[in-house]
């Protein structure tokens, strides 16, 4: 009894430092870190407390090795903790919760080389596009998912009328949508992120102005930004099989619209799947730019692409045009401009929608050259 008590106020100690309620410097925290590991051991082998903080202080270890850049490190630490957390998460919703948590950071790490430096899906199209995530990517995102998945069922499993466990679940919808959206799992992302705005809006509606709505409110700016993000990464089938599920908000429907024109679709085909009227379409088409960016290359004597001076490489807001529409009037334009390499060149050009090299690749591409042309609206 006096041992267990000696290690929880080790821990205690250890949690003052942590929330910064106490100061020590990096390597005192990191020696005390280790000792209180060490000293949790031998009780977590049967006291569940003990066992739920000793995988709590193992996934603090893994942060600190993952915020020094270590993130095998962090995996292996994280991955013990999670055996310890785990057997220790029915005997408390408590220790439920720090489990779920372990599992999304475990999660997230495995994840991280699939996302850009600010935190943007490198392959939001998958592995069936130009260049997508290479084997051990594509496992690590896929386990990752899987280890979301849970923690989403174990929050979902906690009491509902708890404002914290309401919260928990909420904010793991958000990272299942963020691990779907890296796998190319665009329209699944979509609906789970859906599904966490309305938690969140439920969580503000019912307490206006408490400690949980400052939170509240900036998840909710954080998933507004990332819906207007993945809209453009989904296929009209997919909007349309969104909109038929109730998860398409309608402030996001000028989007979408815009989204299906910029395909190619024609505005009938875009009221009568979406369910709008002709006109409601013909108005969001009108009063709802998209930034279209492009690109023209000629290939040098060397084999390299060049890359073309203003006006062949710029972008511009246009409306109610598709992909296709501006990369052929600019292949035109191009063709009898001085720039134009002559009969037997071979140059290309590719049309983005809002930015150049864009992940959800280009919307227009076709490459010029005595053996063949090629156009490809996305």
């Amino acid at each position: 009894m006096a041992q267990r008590e000696a290690v929880l106020r080790l821990d205690e100690q250890w949690s003052r430092i942590r929330s910064g309620a106490a100061h020590a410097q990096p390597a005192e925290a990191d020696a005390l870190l280790a000792e209180l590991i060490g000293a949790l051991r031998e009780p977590a082998r049967t006291d569940a407390e003990c066992a739920a903080r000793l995988g709590l202080r193992l996934g603090d270890l893994a942060a600190r090795r993952f915020a020094a850049g270590d993130r095998g490190g962090a995996l292996a630490a994280i991955e013990e903790g999670l055996r310890f957390s785990q057997r220790a998460a029915g005997h408390s919703p408590e220790f439920a919760r720090w489990y779920a948590r372990g599992l999304i950071n475990q999660g997230v790490w495995l994840s991280w080389p699939l996302s850009d430096g600010e935190r943007l899906p490198k392959h939001p199209l998958g592995s069936g596009y130009e260049s997508g995530p290479s084997a051990m990517e594509r496992a690590a995102g896929e386990r990752a998912l899987d280890l979301t998945r849970s923690a989403v069922e174990v929050w979902a499993g906690l009491d509902q009328e708890d404002p914290v466990n309401q919260r928990g679940l909420a904010q793991a919808k958000v990272f299942l949508g963020d691990r779907l959206s890296e796998l190319g799992l665009a329209e699944d992302a979509v609906a789970w992120a859906v599904d966490a705005e309305g938690s969140f809006r439920r969580l503000l509606l019912a307490g206006p102005g408490s400690e949980g709505s400052q939170e509240a409110e900036e998840a909710l700016d954080h998933i507004g930004r990332q819906l207007e993000l993945r809209l453009r990464f989904l296929s009209f089938d997919s909007l349309v099989g969104l909109r038929a599920r109730g998860l398409l908000p309608e402030r996001l429907l000028p989007q979408a619209v815009v989204a299906a024109r910029i395909q190619g679709v024609a505005e009938p085909e875009i009221a009568a799947r979406l369910r709008l009227e002709a006109d409601q379409v013909r108005t969001m088409l009108e009063v709802t730019p998209w930034l279209a960016v492009w690109r023209i290359e000629v290939r040098g004597s060397d084999g390299l692409w060049n890359v073309q001076p203003h006006p062949w490489h710029s972008g511009v807001e246009v409306r109610n045009r598709t992909a296709e529409d501006v990369g052929s009037e600019l292949v035109r334009g191009f063709a009898a401009s001085s720039d134009y390499p002559g009969e037997g060149a071979h140059w290309r050009i590719r049309v983005w929608w809002h930015t150049e090299g864009d992940p959800a690749g280009a919307r227009f591409r076709l490459v010029i050259g005595p053996e063949a042309a090629t156009a490809t609206p996305s």
